[in-house]
């Protein structure tokens, strides 16, 4: 059984969706062990306390230097021996270092269909606000694992969302998180968990279930 640790740093709605599949036993082989946010006022840890999670608080302002707050980190990730990291709407930048002690063990959602809308400035409702103002007429959301580039990491999952005649960046935001984000990142990290998952040049292999 793997122990997952969700980063988080606001509402929490993609840690509800893995906490609702944990309760469905549709994460296979791992288990929420630890949600860390960087917002002490984050509604996600209400719902960790509210599934019986340990949570922890790391507001990157505290701390005076980079290296402190990564030790901080990856101090806690030892301490509840975690073997897969997920970024759920967390704002603050994984180090170059985390990235490298977790090589291909941190997966990413991101709302949109990458490389399209991502990268540095494209997160929340940024994200849609510049699908829509680029009149595209498909978007989505992407499960990547982390690497050093931001949003550039090799793609597990992706999934596509329709864009609406008269759809806002507020209603867009919430069917992609319907119909993509809530369904992709739990099946990833089961895909993770079952060791179903290999990295080569760049490009994720999915292999098939042992029957």
């Amino acid at each position: 059984m793997l122990n997952i640790a969700v980063l988080v740093s606001g509402g929490g709605t993609n840690l509800q969706a893995l906490i609702n599949a944990q309760a469905a036993e549709e994460i296979h082989n791992g288990r929420i062990a630890l949600v860390v946010s960087s917002n002490s006022r984050a509604g996600a840890l209400v719902r960790a306390e509210k599934a019986g999670i340990p949570s922890a608080v790391l507001v990157h302002g505290n701390f005076s230097a980079q290296k402190d707050y990564d030790e901080a980190l990856l101090d806690l990730f030892n301490q509840y021996k975690i073997d897969l990291i997920v970024l759920a709407g967390f704002l603050t930048i994984v180090s170059n270092e985390v990235v490298e002690k977790y090589r291909n063990r941190i997966l990413n959602v991101h709302p949109s269909l990458l490389p399209s809308f991502g990268g540095e400035g494209y997160y929340g409702l940024h994200v849609h606000e510049a699908a829509l103002k680029r009149g595209v007429k498909v978007t989505g959301a992407t499960v990547h694992f982390v690497n050093e580039v931001c949003d550039g990491g090799p793609i597990i999952l992706q999934k596509a969302v329709e864009v609406l005649p008269g759809d806002t960046p507020q209603t867009l935001q919430r069917r992609v998180m319907e119909q993509a984000e809530w369904k992709l990142l739990p099946k990833a990290v089961s895909l993770f968990c079952e060791d179903r998952l290999s990295v080569k040049d760049g490009i994720v292999t999915i292999r098939e279930a042992q029957t």
